[in-house]
């Protein structure tokens, strides 16, 4: 019996390269759709690659008629908070106007399952609550606001066409294959952790903490932080709840639990044994103060056990993948 095809946009980026893994373990053959903006070449290591932009609907057209995916897998996007907030209109034609092509080239092909890679910065700012699927929407930046516009669209044509979907609003993403085949690398690097462990190799001067007034205990952002391969079988339960024919669904993922910036920081020497450099900087505009998961639908109805999502986990996976070298920048 012939593999069944998954469409896994942004295949070549961070997230959904460890996701094709997954998929080529399950059985699946990820088909990796990317343009390479921000994703890697070396990264697309478990299926075939088809290199386009999702703006361009012969382009998928021509991928959806050759592979007849079973399901979309939809991580590609554009997600630097601070480049929203000064180019929005980027983000509403490089996310919103890109996946409204995607979500209608899928059911032209008749491929109605579609898991969708959200995000909590749809909440926006909401110090002291503790996230959950049923807390209110309010972004504070075109990014937040176009992954929540993308979500209200997958409603809208699931109304219309069929489309069924799953969504996940997720926290902040780390770690890296255990395997090392695969990692965290983005040009300009945005994320806290690889941050770190720049500054810990020298790779760069040393960690900026950006603000260090917040009502917080040691005056720094919090953060919830869910390893990528847990994150990834979250997914592949989210594609698997679809195809057993279950409804619509939106599932937060987090630990529940949330670190401080200078907490990251001091595990990571830890973690490392070396020290790192640090300066204290502004806060930067659009940054929340706490954005912690509260919800555990996820374990309770897909059974979901991020069983690596440990900070010291996290960041050790990490290093390893660091110290490699990642991919050539």
């Amino acid at each position: 019996m012939a593999e069944e095809t998954v469409l896994v946009t942004g295949g070549g980026g961070y997230i959904g390269s460890h996701c094709c893994k997954a998929l080529r373990r399950a059985g699946y053959l990820p088909v990796a759709f990317d343009n390479f903006a921000t994703g890697w070449r070396e990264a697309v290591l478990f299926g075939p690659l088809e290199e386009g932009d999702l703006s361009d609907r012969a382009r998928l057209d021509e991928v959806f008629a050759r592979w007849k995916p079973v399901a979309v897998m939809h991580f590609a996007a554009l997600s630097q908070v601070g480049e929203s907030i000064k180019d929005p209109g980027r983000y509403w034609r490089g996310n919103v106007g890109a996946t409204l092509t995607l979500i209608e080239a899928a059911i032209a092909a008749g491929c109605l399952d579609f898991v969708f890679s959200s995000t909590c910065a749809t909440y926006g700012e909401q110090d002291g609550v503790m996230l959950d699927e049923d807390t209110a929407q309010a972004p504070i930046n075109a990014y937040g606001a176009s992954k929540r516009a993308i979500e209200d669209m997958l409603r809208d044509f699931s109304i219309s066409a069929g489309l069924r979907h799953t969504i996940f609003r997720y926290f902040n993403v780390a770690g890296a294959d255990p395997d090392g085949e695969i990692g965290e690398c983005h040009v300009p690097e945005t994320h806290l952790i690889p941050l770190v462990l720049d500054a810990i190799s020298g790779r760069r001067d040393a960690i900026t903490i950006f603000g260090t007034d917040y009502k917080t205990p040691d005056g720094t952002c919090i953060r919830d932080y869910v390893h990528v391969c847990d994150l990834v079988d979250a997914h592949l339960s989210g594609l698997d709840w679809l195809r057993q024919g279950n409804s619509n669904r939106v599932f937060c993922l987090g630990t529940g639990r949330g670190f401080s910036v200078r907490e990251v920081i001091e595990v990571a020497a830890r973690v490392t044994g070396q020290p790192v450099p640090v300066l204290e900087g502004a806060r930067r505009e659009g940054d929340a103060t706490q954005l912690v998961c509260g919800s555990t639908r996820a374990r309770t109805e897909l059974g979901w056990d991020p069983q690596r999502s440990t900070l010291d986990e996290m960041i050790s996976d990490a290093w390893r993948w660091h110290q490699r070298g990642a991919y050539k920048t």
